[in-house]
């Protein structure tokens, strides 16, 4: 039997910590728009913060299925991009310190790696599980994102209308925590934010802004935000240059904003995913997108 432990390495110097949030994303997984990578990364980057902990990577990942970048310089091998997965320690914009968990999801021993997180929230204290990530939606741009909460006790979840029943879905490494942790008596939940359909292989800062807004409800901890939501008007702005420009994307868009406001106001819809309505896919949209860019790029020969 394989001791859980022997899967991370503490730091020399841990804090002493009152009942921190753990706030975490593994990269790997769906993540539209890149919800959960964008916060995460961008508390690191707004943030001190000193590691605290260090997983072994060697025997978690799978490189052959995502090997690690290496740089060769003329004659020679001169770095390896050497995968990183490990826990930090920051203090919010109050000065309350949490933890967060970042880095690729473990192809390996699942049920180790969750026993393992396990050892550690109990080592570090830790009151709250918090994970977050972005699923791709039949929803428009231009309304309000919505946020799908789930917990492992019914009293964490606020109160809010689920676009899902009972569904079966490709597993997580985070869901997995959820379950898991949350059936020994943690408290875990998580953020699912409503990303629409036709920009979810891109960049949306504005899924980070609402993931995060969503973290600040849910456990009290404030964040810097001005620099992402700068990012997010920018590329709301980019968004609606290339919409202004092509009369089909328009045609799209308002289409989605149609159903969505027959959904807000109690149309006879089950759910958001399950519309009569024939709209474009967000394969077709984001195709859509990626024309319009191309004809500004590359303008026919006169």
């Amino acid at each position: 039997m394989f001791d859980p432990k022997d899967l991370y390495e503490l730091a020399d110097e841990l804090p002493e910590l009152r009942e921190p949030v753990l706030l975490y994303h593994f990269d790997g997984f769906v993540d539209a728009g890149g919800s959960g990578r964008l916060a995460l990364g961008h508390l690191l980057a707004e943030l001190e913060h000193r590691v605290v902990a260090t997983f072994d990577v060697d025997r978690l990942l799978d490189y052959r299925s995502r090997r690690p970048i290496m740089t060769f310089d003329t004659d020679r091998w001169v770095e390896c991009e050497s995968p990183e997965l490990a826990v930090h320690l920051l203090e919010d914009a109050t000065g309350t310190p949490f933890l967060l968990m970042q880095g690729p999801e473990p192809d390996r021993e699942w049920e180790l790696f969750t026993a393992a997180v396990k050892t550690l929230a109990e080592r570090l204290r830790v009151s709250k599980l918090v994970t977050l990530h972005g699923i791709p939606m039949a929803v428009p741009h231009t309304r309000p994102l919505g946020v799908t909460m789930h917990a492992s006790r019914p009293e964490l979840v606020n109160t809010q209308n689920s676009a899902f029943g009972r569904v079966q879905v490709p597993g997580s490494v985070a869901a997995l925590i959820e379950l898991r942790l949350g059936a020994q008596g943690f408290d875990a939940m998580g953020y699912a934010v409503h990303v629409p359909h036709y920009l979810s292989q891109a960049e949306y800062p504005t899924a980070a802004v609402t993931a995060l807004e969503a973290v600040t409800r849910g456990t009290g901890l404030v964040f810097p935000m001005d620099g992402l939501r700068d990012a997010a008007q920018r590329t709301t702005a980019e968004i609606e240059e290339q919409i202004r420009a092509s009369t089909e994307l328009s045609t799209a868009i308002t289409g989605l904003e149609q159903q969505y406001d027959a959904f807000a106001a109690g149309a006879e819809r089950e759910n958001l995913i399950a519309e009569s309505t024939p709209m474009p896919t967000g394969d077709e949209l984001a195709a859509q997108f990626e024309r319009f860019l191309a004809e500004r790029e590359d303008p026919p020969a006169s």
